[in-house]
């Protein structure tokens, strides 16, 4: 991850603990508080050098480098020291004697864009030493929305979580409904393609007009400098399948002048999985920005083709492309069975859904 400002988490999991290396929007000093307080906690006296210390860990830097036996102070929102602290006071105190003391979690790639509004402490994260979230893959996020085209955006979230109170329009205005709810752990957001294609064109299953395309980089930009750490792609859904590589290239150069990166759910993961990893590699290179390819998963029909989609990693970054990767682990997968139909289908509520299936001359 591209990350900035060290900032303090609270402790992780049994025998782990976190602390936090990007910048948060969930641990922003309150203005209101006084100059020795962070936002919910207590206030500390002039006098003791640090809010919180912690002794005797085995810190992990998250460099690479071997653990070595540290102490931490914090105070405010920072950091302030990393090893011999002595009997220096503070408020709060954690013997962290026999455990590991690790930078946060980063969650490269979750769908929490709702969830995080529903439980915003987002404690089942924590828990596991997670503490920043990137949001908005596989081209969803829960914004732009245009009023032609809202209850379709409101009701294809509803397979993420079950919220259908907001009303903003734009990514800043997503952003500022979370920020003033408030959230738990940090959060990357990407706009996602599919998101913006939907706001500007439904389910058109086409090439976008020159003014429809003019739209949705107004809305990559407005997404950017909002927050948005760059914008990513589901190119094997409705409707950002629609699109063809010219259409992405356009909108990611609108990302690379915000030095954000492009993240994409590929073409296909099956037959087609090295030839879509190819996709993905030169859309980041022709728009100047670095890549990240979700999932790193072949499924059936692209199992033993991971040598050959790595060479492409390999090649890319010896032309200097910055081509990063995740992996996904599962035993099983639970999308909804509506998935297993035609992709125009899912732009249609239950109700006609059914109504079609039912109809057997449609249903053919």
């Amino acid at each position: 991850m591209r990350t900035s400002r060290d900032h303090p988490s609270g402790p992780g999991p049994g025998g782990l603990l976190t602390l936090n290396k990007v910048d948060s929007m969930a641990r922003r000093p309150s203005a209101t508080a006084a100059p020795n307080q962070v936002k919910g906690g207590p206030v500390v006296p002039r006098t003791m050098p640090f809010d919180v210390v912690i002794r005797g860990g085995r810190v992990l830097d998250g460099t690479g480098a071997p653990w070595r036996r540290a102490d931490i102070g914090t105070r405010g929102a920072k950091i302030a020291r990393v090893g011999d602290i002595g009997r220096s006071k503070s408020a709060v105190v954690i013997d962290a004697s026999g455990k590991y003391v690790a930078p946060g979690f980063i969650d490269i790639h979750t769908h929490s864009d709702l969830g995080i509004l529903v439980e915003p402490t987002a404690e089942c994260a924590v828990r596991q030493g997670v503490t920043t979230h990137v949001i908005g893959n596989c081209g969803d996020s829960p914004a732009p929305i245009s009023e032609r085209y809202r209850e379709l955006a409101m009701r294809r979230f509803e397979y993420y979580a079950q919220a259908r109170d907001w009303t903003w329009s734009t990514y800043g205005g997503y952003l500022d409904f979370m920020e003033r709810q408030g959230v738990g752990i940090n959060i990357a957001g990407l706009v996602g393609h599919g998101s913006m294609r939907l706001a500007v064109m439904g389910f058109e299953e086409r090439p976008p007009s020159r003014d429809e395309l003019g739209a949705m980089k107004g809305h990559v930009n407005e997404a950017m400098r909002a927050g948005a750490f760059g914008m990513s792609t589901g190119l094997v859904y409705p409707p950002g399948c629609f699109a063809a590589t010219d259409e992405i290239v356009e909108l990611a150069i609108v990302v690379a002048r915000h030095r954000g990166f492009y993240a994409s759910h590929i073409r296909g993961e099956r037959e087609t999985i090295v030839d879509a990893v190819r996709e993905c590699i030169e859309i980041g290179e022709r728009a100047g920005c670095p890549v990240q390819i979700s999932h790193n998963n072949p499924k059936y029909g692209g199992i033993g083709k991971s040598k050959e989609i790595q060479a492409l990693w390999e090649a890319a970054r010896d032309r200097g492309v910055d081509v990063l990767a995740d992996n996904d682990a599962h035993t099983d997968f639970g999308p909804p069975l509506s998935h297993a139909l035609p992709q125009w289908t899912q732009q249609l509520p239950v109700d006609e859904l059914l109504a079609m299936l039912r109809d057997r001359t449609k249903r053919a």
